[in-house]
């Protein structure tokens, strides 16, 4: 049975189990019904973005109290989830007290039949402080990806369950938070001669074309048990990669691919884009609805940055352009310029790049040496590389403390120390780059340096001889942790497997 045959037959529990209702009401047809799930993310000193999905027109209405019984609460009214969105809405939470853990709870009222209003489910999350406490929190990336689905007979995503675990006061998803391009069939064969056996929906059975198949992909995710709960438990944060939309795209392309009907990735990618920004918690730009890259200030110790390398970057080619020019857009201009004055503007004690990228391991298109991300071949900054040495520049010449990055994207766990003394190019503080996941996709890497910046592998969570595509229950799934002590800024960053083994741990001192 799926979670949503659960939830029809009423059968109620509470606590981190896999159905969130709290309580039922009648079973009266005409009152709309909870899908999916709920979550919270986008949260700021004050408040946070909830989301949720219903059956029919109704208004969604979240409760929010300081305490878990609710004895007291206030009330805040939503958008109205109507047919062309699916059903999916959001409330705006505001007006509430920093760094405190908040309870919510999600119902739906009838726009139909005003007053038949629908169960009720829970969740939690934390509003960042204003004073310098312990901060920790979560990162990773990769969700479905290479046809592994949800196989309830190997404990489905249980990645998602070990963050849980570290109870972090919110968690990063650095990128291909669904992967749109990869169907999910009922089995997959293993290298071992055993079967991967997916829990399977017609919404994911093939390559998403139309809006509401990219839907479907993550309304899917929720389908696992690990992952519903842990999003009522933590808040989070999304930033896209390329499975969004589809492997290595850029904007403008045209696809030779049997698969698709649809060629235009431009199409695709706004499908994908406004799928994206409906079925997950969050906060739309009031200037640009568009816009996904944006800061996010969590105290006085952490200001994290969130890229967008996707929708403002030029055609993939070889990326060995002498001089900086339209061919070598990568976060684009408009958003390097805001990068830029937004490390220059921040008081924070850590300045964390969320990237959905590595900066210096090579990634192209397969049996090609086009260029995927910003690494090329060894030697001085070519290419998108110019970008990326501009920025290091303006962090070392306006003397910016304590910039490092974190990322996801390569399926496998590492970090990277960057070294001015060891690179081609020298302008720029040494930094590190930590990357970490996948969560729950094929294991592949490691990849080979490209020495512009020279990166120096401190550490790699997977053996050299990993075979390419490794299945999720052979344990190479990963995710990273930053704890920021509140008394002397120190972070610390880490690395778990999905069992929420610490691989690796390394200690910094702020600046």
């Amino acid at each position: 049975m799926q979670r949503r045959d659960f939830i029809k037959l009423g059968i109620l529990t509470t606590g981190l189990s896999a159905s969130p209702l709290i309580f039922a009401l009648s079973a009266d047809p005409q009152r709309p019904r909870l899908l999916t799930g709920i979550s919270a993310g986008d949260v700021s000193y004050d408040g946070a973005v909830i989301w949720g999905r219903t059956d029919r027109p109704a208004l969604m209405q979240v409760e929010v109290s300081a305490d878990e019984s609710f004895s007291t609460l206030t009330k805040f009214v939503g958008s109205a989830a109507l047919a062309p969105n699916d059903f999916n809405a959001k409330t705006l939470l505001n007006g509430l007290l920093p760094g405190r853990t908040w309870y919510y709870r999600v119902s739906f009222d009838s726009l139909e039949k005003p007053g038949a209003v629908s169960d009720v489910w829970q969740g939690q999350f934390k509003t960042a402080p204003m004073d310098k406490r312990d901060v920790r929190f979560c990162w990773s990336g990769d969700t479905a990806g290479q046809g592994f689905g949800i196989d309830t007979h190997r404990g489905g995503m249980q990645t998602y369950a070990a963050i849980l675990r570290q109870q972090p006061d919110f968690f990063v998803h650095c990128g291909d938070l669904i992967y749109a391009d990869n169907p999910i069939e009922a089995t997959k064969s293993l290298a071992d001669g055993s079967q991967w056996t997916n829990l399977q929906t017609e919404g994911v059975s093939k390559v998403a074309e139309t809006l509401q198949e990219f839907r479907e992909r993550y309304y899917y995710n929720y389908l696992d048990e690990h992952v519903s709960v842990f999003h009522r438990q933590v808040a989070t944060f999304q930033q896209w990669d390329d499975h969004e939309v589809r492997n290595n795209w850029y904007p403008g392309e045209i696809l030779d691919d049997k698969r698709y009907k649809q060629k235009s990735i431009s199409l695709l990618s706004e499908y994908a884009r406004r799928a994206m920004m409906e079925c997950n918690p969050i906060r739309l730009n009031s200037q640009d609805e568009r816009q996904i890259y944006r800061k996010v200030s969590y105290g006085p110790h952490l200001d994290l940055f969130m890229l967008d390398m996707r929708s403002y970057r030029a055609a993939n080619n070889l990326n060995r352009q002498t001089k900086q020019g339209p061919q070598t857009a990568f976060l684009g201009e408009k958003q390097l310029n805001w990068l830029k004055q937004n490390l220059s503007a921040s008081t924070a004690t850590w300045k964390i790049i969320a990237a959905d990228m590595p900066i210096g391991l090579k990634v192209t298109d397969w049996g090609t040496e086009i260029a995927e991300n910003m690494a090329n071949i060894d030697g001085p900054p070519l290419g998108r590389e110019l970008e990326m040495a501009g920025l290091l520049s303006h962090i070392r010449q306006g003397d910016i403390q304590n910039v490092h990055f974190i990322t996801a994207d390569v399926h496998y766990c590492a970090s990277h120390y960057y070294d001015p003394d060891k690179a081609q190019f020298k302008d720029f503080r040494p930094f590190w780059e930590f990357v970490s996941g996948p969560l729950h996709a094929g294991t592949f890497g490691p990849n080979a340096f490209d020495n512009t910046f020279g990166p120096q592998l401190v550490f790699k969570g997977i053996p050299e001889d990993l075979q390419p595509g490794a299945e999720p229950s052979q344990g190479y799934q990963f995710f990273g942790q930053m704890q920021i002590n509140g008394e002397d800024g120190t972070l610390t960053v880490s690395h778990f497997n999905r069992d929420g083994k610490l691989l690796w741990e390394t200690s910094l001192s702020p600046a």
